[in-house]
This record gives structure tokens, sequence and C-alpha cells, in this order.
């Protein structure tokens, strides 16, 4: 949360929110977290964001450099995701991609996007 503050702007693609819907719905299915805790994170995830993160579009853009992507660098093993997600930030003109995914991590520089690599 810290590092995102510290971000003008900070950008997430519209996919890292389904994303997000999607790991919580999960583990409260799967009896990891309940309810409430996870509404709890949803409210935080959704306040840090709000005013604050620029939400990056699926565009046609998006799709092209992401398939684009898979092409040039098959060595790398992104995933579809993974690719769209670098596609969208590709597209938003973005500069700096923030992780704690390896594969990530080097998928961008080998994009060309400098990027921070946390602890994951």
């Amino acid at each position: 949360v810290a590092y995102l503050q510290q971000c003008e702007p900070a950008s997430i693609s519209l996919l890292t929110k389904v994303e997000v819907h999607s790991a919580l719905a999960r583990y409260v299915r799967t009896a990891r977290v309940d309810a409430q805790a996870a509404a709890r994170v949803l409210a935080t995830f959704e306040g840090v964001g709000a005013g604050h993160l620029e939400l990056l579009p699926l565009s046609v853009e998006t799709y092209l450099t992401a398939e684009s992507l898979l092409g040039a660098h098959p060595d790398v093993g992104l995933t579809t995701l993974h690719a769209l997600h670098l596609g969208a930030a590709i597209a938003g003109r973005v500069e700096e991609m923030a992780t704690a995914d390896r594969l990530m991590a080097r998928a961008s520089e080998r994009a060309g996007l400098t990027c921070r690599l946390f602890a994951g």
C-alpha cells in the first residue's frame, strides 16, 4: 500500500480488479477466510484505489500487444493473464511495473519496462 501511495499515478489493469474478486471468492468458498474478512480486504483494495489508481482498459491494442509479447518472448513462459497485464501496461504507456511475480518481472524487463520486484 505504501508503494502505491507514493506512485503518481499508479495504474492497474481492469483485469486486476477481476482477479482480486475471484481470489477473495475462492478464499471464502474454501473457508480460508470468512465473508466479513473478504469484504474488509475488498473495501481496503477499493479504498486504496479510489481516486489514486488509474484503471487501464483491456483494449484491442492490449490484446494485440499481449499476442505479440507471447510470440516475441516464448522462452519467458508468459501465460495469457501475464501477457494481458503486460499488454495493458504497454498500451497504457506505463513506464514502471511493480510485481511480486518473478515471471512477470522478467517479462516486463524483456519488454523494456523498468520493474520493481517485491518479495513474495
